[in-house]
């Protein structure tokens, strides 16, 4: 298996389709780091974790959806850039070498059929992990020289958790495509389903189907604040099927932690009059991770779940020499 890992990474490095990811990283980077410098200069709003901010702050006149910004650093990398990452590196997995028929020259070879499919889990994984490692590490290192705020050390532990939760998120995703790889025959094929989960999840499903559905169960039409609490409730708990939000979710209170009295920061629990009396105080970091231990081992799982079946299919499956 450590051969076939390194001939995969091997591949993945001198491909054209690796440079392309690679520069896109260090243009989503460049971006948020011409949106910082502009937005944290100019910002006189106080908070404890300053060095965050750097991803989390978002351009001034950017446009909103769903209360969404689009173009913040983790929303960019929640909804596009992970996704399309991992689908781009696990999409022809499998399905590109048996087009190529180079799978049936593989498998005559004196190793064992699981080794293959692992090795090119793994081997994607890795270069995921190193492009979203060298993005964050970029916008550290830049940022800090930008601002000249030095980060806590509570803000690396909260950066470090967030660089592991990005990697599950895009293991999930790498894991699909890999799976859809596995189940189809066409290269093709396998890229449009994953595309189109994609594009089910991360817009149609969290911006139309799960409010759409909160809304018919539990409306606002008597206006008082139970009714609406308890619609952005199951709103919420209808979005959170979704993998995109998971991660959207527990990425915002990881590196933009919610005041005490919220829900994950979006569902205020007390009254307004009652906020204004209240010191303002940040979740602390053992509170943010038993919030967003969940999320995690739901992202975990996700990826097992479809790396296993695509492990036994792969497994069942006949290949014939072509």
């Amino acid at each position: 298996m450590r051969a076939i890992f390194r001939k995969e990474l091997a591949d993945y490095f001198g491909s054209f389709r690796f440079l392309v990811l690679l520069v896109l990283v260090l243009l989503i980077t460049a971006a948020t780091l011409y949106f910082d410098y502009k937005s944290i200069r100019t910002s006189t709003a106080d908070t404890e974790f300053i060095f965050l901010r750097l991803f989390t702050t978002q351009p001034e006149g950017a446009p909103q959806t769903e209360g969404i910004n689009l173009f913040s650093f983790i929303n960019f990398f929640a909804l596009f850039f992970i996704p399309i990452m991992g689908i781009a590196l696990g999409f022809d997995a499998i399905s590109g070498e048996r087009s190529s028929g180079n799978l049936s020259r593989l498998l005559s070879q004196p190793i064992y059929r699981d080794n293959v499919i692992i090795a090119k889990f793994l081997a994607g994984l890795f270069a995921l992990s190193l492009m979203v490692i060298t993005s964050v590490l970029i916008i550290s290192g830049y940022g800090l020289q930008l601002i000249g705020v030095p980060p806590s050390l509570e803000e690396i532990y909260r950066l470090v958790l967030f660089v592991v939760l990005a990697i599950f998120y895009g293991a999930f995703w790498m894991g699909l495509a890999v799976l859809f790889s596995t189940v189809f025959k066409r290269v093709s094929t396998s890229l449009m389903s994953s595309l189109g989960i994609w594009l089910f999840f991360g817009l149609f499903y969290v911006l139309l189907i799960a409010p759409a559905i909160a809304n018919s169960l539990a409306p606002t039409a008597s206006g008082t604040l139970e009714a609406v609490v308890h619609n952005l409730e199951l709103g919420l708990s209808i979005k959170r099927f979704s993998p995109n939000f998971l991660f959207l979710e527990a990425s915002g209170v990881l590196l933009q932690p919610p005041p005490v009295g919220s829900l994950l920061g979006a569902v205020p629990v007390v009254t307004s009059d009652l906020i204004n009396w209240m010191i303002p105080a940040p979740l602390s970091l053992g509170q943010t991770l038993l919030l967003v231990w969940p999320h995690l081992t739901s992202l975990l799982s996700l990826t097992i779940v479809c790396f296993a079946v695509g492990y036994v299919v792969f497994m069942r499956q006949e290949i014939r020499a072509t």
